[in-house]
């Protein structure tokens, strides 16, 4: 069975992007395995954790976790129209030390999230540029970007019928891929 990374770029407790990775984990369930890289415990990317000074453990925790999934979902929300520093800063882990870049070859997604209109646009279009260069597979169809996500949760944070229909397509799509 595959095994799929989730990696969620809020760092809020209750944001609408973990809302959607909780969902998408549930369209997953039997199709793949699924993990959730953790990115809230690692600290700025300094090129001398590379060898100058003591790697932080959470990098080398990161770095393990990817390393050992097949592919990758990447939820953003956008802050100032990109991706938050903190997604950024996983990135840059990821793809660390020099001739180690575990994002090489990795296929991914990405999901825009976002209250406005917009749906994040802008954060996945940069999360993509980064991944691209990182030599990662894109899975370019079908894109998600959830606008208005706030109108697509109910109570207990479960997306609108419609939304899962299309997500639970979306999911057979990337497992696929």
């Amino acid at each position: 069975m595959k095994k799929i990374g989730i990696i969620v770029g809020s760092l809020r407790k209750d944001s609408f992007s973990g809302k959607v990775a909780q969902n998408l984990e549930t369209l997953l369930q039997g199709k793949a395995l699924v993990k959730h890289l953790d990115i809230s415990h690692l600290p700025l990317y300094n090129q001398d954790f590379d060898g100058v000074i003591e790697t932080p453990k959470a990098y080398d925790v990161f770095r393990a976790e990817l390393a050992a999934v097949d592919s990758v979902i990447v939820i953003t929300p956008e802050h100032n129209r990109t991706m938050p520093a903190a997604l950024k800063n996983a990135l840059d882990v990821g793809s660390r030390p020099w001739g180690k870049n575990l994002w090489n070859g990795k296929k991914y997604m990405v999901v825009g999230v976002s209250p406005g209109t917009l749906s994040g646009f802008g954060a996945a279009t940069d999360v993509r540029t980064v991944l691209n260069f990182l030599n990662g597979r894109v899975m370019n169809q079908p894109e998600v970007y959830l606008g208005s996500v706030h109108t697509l949760l109910d109570e207990k944070g479960v997306l609108v019928e419609g939304t899962l229909k299309f997500l639970s397509s979306v999911m057979d799509a990337f497992v696929n891929f």
